[in-house]
């Protein structure tokens, strides 16, 4: 529990630099694509203004997820992380669809571009976004919320290069269609990439199991426990990332020792599933007794 809230804090500290980080220089690329005329250059500046809306929400996001739980939201908050994910994955597909709306219109109607300070302005926004993703790469695997964020970054970064390359080809040969053309395969890459991650989030919204979890095998494991006679009603779900739970009804005969038993079925699932928030029912065979039991709280009713 303490490394959780140690990893926590540390993607709180490390979200609000990028978020400081990506305010300054939305503001500088608005005016640079002012400036310019470019068209990529104020899609990404777009796509900036998203990424700031979206790192505070996933900030936001991270702090709720840390209040604890309360009789009303006995999991607590942790599904905020979720949906902030959501939100961000929505705001970006949106986004998605203007750039390519406002490209179509600059096929139709070419306009003047200043490549080179097109060039520069891309040039320092890969920096900007390449220090971002180092700050933070070792989180993202670590919540939704944190890959939602760092998905973001990492368009920014294709953008950038985008406006770059476009920047370069409009200075050294005057083709002004080179930037509507990179606006389109930006769009389309945040697009691509952003879907991905909506139908994980939905995914754990929906209560599905969880990623990388055979639900079948699960319950087959846990019928190979020694002393359980079967195993129904299984359901495996994810409160948020890293944080699976699992609720079944276990069949043992009356004779078992149902304390052992259970201490191995929540080995079992910690040890070779990763599920620790574990919640299971004993039913006696051949007796209308059950037993109720979970790694925080035993209740037994006879």
């Amino acid at each position: 529990m303490h490394s959780n809230l140690e990893s926590r804090s540390v993607q709180q500290k490390n979200l609000r630099r990028v978020l400081l980080l990506t305010g300054v220089f939305m503001v500088v690329e608005v005016i640079a694509g002012l400036f310019t005329g470019s068209l990529a250059l104020l899609a990404d500046a777009g796509h900036m203004l998203t990424d700031v809306a979206a790192l505070s929400l996933s900030a936001f996001a991270l702090w709720m997820a840390g209040k604890p739980s309360t009789p009303e939201n006995t999991y607590g908050y942790h599904r905020a992380e979720i949906l902030a994910a959501v939100v961000n994955a929505v705001v970006l597909l949106l986004l998605a669809t203007w750039i390519l709306y406002e490209a179509y219109d600059r096929f139709g109607e070419p306009s003047q571009v200043l490549g080179l300070p097109m060039l520069l302005v891309g040039l320092v926004g890969l920096a900007v976004n390449l220090a971002s993703l180092k700050l933070l790469d070792g989180h993202a695997d670590e919540s939704v919320n944190v890959r939602s964020a760092y998905l973001e970054v990492m368009s920014d970064a294709i953008s950038s290069l985008g406006v770059m390359l476009g920047g370069a080809i409009i200075w050294t040969t005057g083709w002004v269609l080179i930037d509507p053309l990179l606006s389109v395969g930006i769009s389309l890459f945040i697009a691509w990439r952003t879907w991905a991650l909506l139908s994980q989030a939905v995914h754990v919204l929906m209560e599905g199991v969880p990623t990388g979890v055979d639900a079948r095998e699960v319950g087959r494991a846990m019928a190979g426990v020694p002393g359980v006679k079967g195993v129904h009603d299984l359901h495996i779900w994810t409160i948020t990332t890293g944080l699976d739970a699992l609720s079944s009804h276990v069949v043992v005969s009356v004779r078992e020792d149902q304390d052992a038993v259970l201490q191995r079925l929540q080995q079992l699932l910690a040890e070779q599933f990763g599920i620790e928030h574990v919640t299971l029912q004993i039913v006696e065979q051949g007796s209308d007794r059950i037993r109720i039991d979970s790694q925080s709280s035993r209740n037994v009713i006879e």
